[in-house]
């Protein structure tokens, strides 16, 4: 073996990579930009939860746990009117609330405490801060009256979810359309660019077809083969893993298609900026996983940064993984205004990539 000969193949390496800017972007800059997104989502978000306080108690102890649940460090809480926590549950700006009863007293001097709380129950991380808050107050509460023991019996109440919603539940909501998004990206991209190189999309720009027409066509030939992988998808998600779903499967299947339908259309214009399968595959950490990390699949919005808030509130994958989640979780239908506001989004974006795909797809070809 000639050492020679070895470094002038390397050197060649080398200097084709220092030619290639997006794949230097990619070895360097793109990594720096993921694990930053990712340390920023985890540091700088917040982790305690808002938490609402209701104390009907007529005697002086409700009071002591109130104030335990205000100065817990695991969660926000503040006072409420107890007939006003199911509507701040459900426009999420509680994921939680405890009631203690107007005999609370006099249960605690009895020596048990069946405190009602009520849980949003769609994000089971978030349940355990408010109970180990609770049970905290009730050991803070058993010291002041001097250390008499307390049998302590809270009552869960879940507006949505249950006691036997789990991760998976909470993920595979998400994921149901995930997977297929990624995937038909990943297909559509690749595919489209191989009809370019191959010489195919040349042939019919030649042709008395319209540059919409071409277009639409492989939109409609990809969207064939997405929705098939979307029912495979939605059948082994439900049939097979169980996971949870209070909703319409018809309208699932409706929210995988926009997901769908925007992956090919994503793909078929990145397509147009690629030139070869590995630039091509390169969008993928520098389009779909800033997506992923922002979009409320691993981490809620709105427990973001506030600027990353507002950057995840124009990401169209927000938009269809809480359309996603409110049908399954939550039950909703067409009548939710929030997920009439999803689903129009994520339409929108469709036509939006549509119509440039259209307006780039000449100006690429040359």
């Amino acid at each position: 073996m000639s050492g020679h000969r070895i470094a002038a193949i390397t050197r060649r390496l080398l200097q084709g990579f220092r030619r290639d800017r997006r794949t230097l972007a990619l070895l360097f800059v793109a990594p720096i930009i993921i694990l930053g997104l990712l340390g920023y989502l985890m540091r700088g978000s917040t982790s305690a939860p808002e938490v609402g306080v209701a104390n009907q108690d007529q005697g002086p102890l409700g009071a002591i746990v109130a104030d335990g649940l205000k100065s817990s460090s695991h969660i926000r809480a503040t006072e409420i009117n107890a007939a006003d926590g199911d509507a701040r549950l459900r426009d999420g700006s509680l994921v939680a609330y405890v009631v203690l009863p107007s005999d609370f007293s006099q249960q605690a001097q009895a020596g048990t405490v069946a405190p009602v709380v009520h849980l949003e129950g769609s994000q089971p991380g978030e349940d355990a801060p408010v109970m180990q808050a609770l049970q905290q107050a009730m050991i803070g509460l058993a010291s002041r009256v001097g250390g008499r023991s307390i049998s302590f019996q809270p009552q869960p109440k879940y507006l949505y979810g249950g006691a036997n919603y789990d991760t998976l539940d909470y993920f595979g909501a998400a994921f149901v359309g995930l997977v297929v998004f990624f995937l038909v990206f990943v297909i559509t991209i690749v595919s489209f660019l191989n009809e370019r190189s191959q010489g195919t999309l040349e042939r019919l720009m030649a042709s008395p077809l319209r540059r919409g027409e071409i277009v639409v066509g492989y939109m409609l030939g990809f969207t064939v083969l997405a929705l098939v992988q979307a029912a495979e998808v939605l059948v082994f998600a439900l049939a097979i893993l169980r996971i949870h779903n209070e909703g319409s499967v018809l309208l699932i299947f409706g929210m995988e298609a926009l997901m769908a339908i925007a992956a090919v259309n994503l793909g078929i214009f990145l397509s147009m900026f690629a030139r070869s399968e590995f630039q091509a595959v390169q969008f993928i950490p520098l389009v779909v996983v800033p997506q992923v990390l922002l979009s409320g699949i691993i981490f809620p919005v709105s427990t973001e940064p506030k600027g990353l808030q507002w950057l995840s509130d124009v990401l169209p994958l927000t938009y269809a993984v809480n359309g996603m989640r409110d049908i399954m979780v939550k039950g909703a239908d067409l009548t939710w205004s929030s997920l009439q506001l999803d689903a129009a989004v994520v339409a929108g974006f469709c036509v939006l990539l549509i119509a440039a795909g259209t307006a780039t797809l000449r100006r690429r070809m040359g």
